[in-house]
């Protein structure tokens, strides 16, 4: 990994249940173009043995498109029941992630966002080109990923990503990427002021911070999400 931060953590339950955690920015700088990172992943993924279940827990604002596509490949061919808990927010690539999960689960209070993909690029004309080729191909990849989780048609997909939207825990149950909604949690949340400028729909309600009262059961949630910190 050399210089590069696990954006990641695994932990191993018990000898059937296995844990992941995707707390912040689905990111790194050598994820494109080499196979040091993912193959990292694969190595932690691999590590937690011959598991029944996989819970992964997301609270992230996106991403790395190219990183998000790969975890949720390998998520998706993983034997295991893959169980994904939406504990905040699941935003941009990390709501892509997500789809991996054979059981979706948000609190009430919980967000999803998703959109089309965009870069921030330099180069020439043909640079360009290529470029447009390659993202119009990752928008149909994960045009096809929300479509085999949703009752919506790619053409209503396509129309939600291309408006940036930004759906309720009822919305995603409704339109089909959610299985289950769970009691509203106080860490469900809210979006660092840095992507305030890079998002153009964040609801005013995750623009607030989050109320300072959290109730015990919250507590211990956030303090094991919180480990993933101290493992970096």
């Amino acid at each position: 990994m050399g210089k590069n931060k696990k954006f990641w953590s695994f932990k191993v339950k018990d000898n059937k249940t296995g844990e992941l955690t995707l707390y912040g920015e689905i990111s790194s700088s050598t994820w494109w173009g080499d196979e040091v990172t993912p193959k990292q992943f694969k190595e932690d993924l691999d590590a937690l043995g011959d598991i029944e279940t996989l819970n992964v827990y997301i609270n992230s604002p996106g991403g790395d498109v190219f990183a998000g596509q790969t975890i949720y490949s390998m998520l998706k061919r993983h034997k295991a029941q893959v169980n994904v808990y939406v504990d905040g927010v699941a935003a941009s690539i990390a709501s892509l992630i997500a789809m991996a999960g054979d059981k979706i689960i948000m609190p009430a209070n919980a967000m999803m966002m998703i959109h089309s993909p965009w870069t921030i690029a330099m180069g020439n004309a043909q640079d360009f080109r290529k470029l447009a080729d390659d993202m119009d191909k990752i928008r149909d990849s994960m045009i096809v990923a929300y479509e085999s989780r949703s009752a919506l048609t790619s053409e209503e997909i396509a129309e939600i990503m291309d408006a940036e939207t930004w759906l309720s825990a009822e919305e995603c149950l409704e339109y089909g990427f959610a299985d289950e909604i769970a009691e509203a949690k106080q860490i469900a949340a809210s979006m660092d002021e840095k992507y305030f400028a890079v998002y153009r729909n964040i609801p005013d309600e995750l623009k607030r911070p989050p109320d300072k009262e959290v109730n015990s059961s919250d507590k211990d949630l956030i303090k094991q999400k919180l480990l993933l910190e101290l493992e970096l």
